[in-house]
């Protein structure tokens, strides 16, 4: 008998703990999710370095790159260039994504700017309570510290 096919019997006589040391040994062990999980840090990561990228970046009503941006113009164009597809506008990106707490927050996750159930901005979770964001008019895309309670925070899947 192999040491794969002996694998599952040792893990049947030793229980799921000792599956884990099973796998930190030299086995290997599937989580469900994990990977998935994992993807979506990646995607968020190359997706925050891509907005700060754009730094100095004029805003433009409904502009989405690479001149030029709004608010969710930003986030779809630094989405986008990381390998994730996301609506256009703030509340369809909020519709998009997996709701999570502010606790859960994580540096890569979409911050939404609400107003009663209307989302009317998003920027990019840069940690440290501060996004990036391209914020008005006469603005430019900068870093900047959550100015209000009125957030929502979103995991683009």
């Amino acid at each position: 008998m192999t040491a794969l096919n002996r694998v599952p019997s040792l893990m049947a006589r030793a229980g799921t703990a000792s599956a884990l040391t099973i796998a930190a040994v030299g086995g290997s062990l599937v989580v469900p999710g994990a990977a998935s999980e994992a993807a979506a840090a990646t995607h968020a990561t190359k997706a925050l370095k891509i907005a700060a990228s754009k730094r100095g970046a004029p805003y433009a009503w409904g502009a989405t790159g690479p001149n030029r941006f709004d608010c969710s113009g930003l986030t779809l164009y630094s989405f986008k260039k990381a390998g994730k597809k996301l609506p256009r506008t703030a509340a369809q990106q909020y519709n998009k994504t997996r709701h999570i707490s502010a606790k859960s927050r994580k540096a890569g996750d979409l911050v939404f700017f609400h107003s009663g159930r209307g989302v009317y901005h998003v920027g990019i979770y840069a940690g440290k309570g501060k996004i990036w964001h391209a914020p008005k008019t006469g603005d430019v895309v900068r870093l900047q510290k959550i100015w209000t309670s009125n957030v929502w925070y979103g995991r683009v899947k």
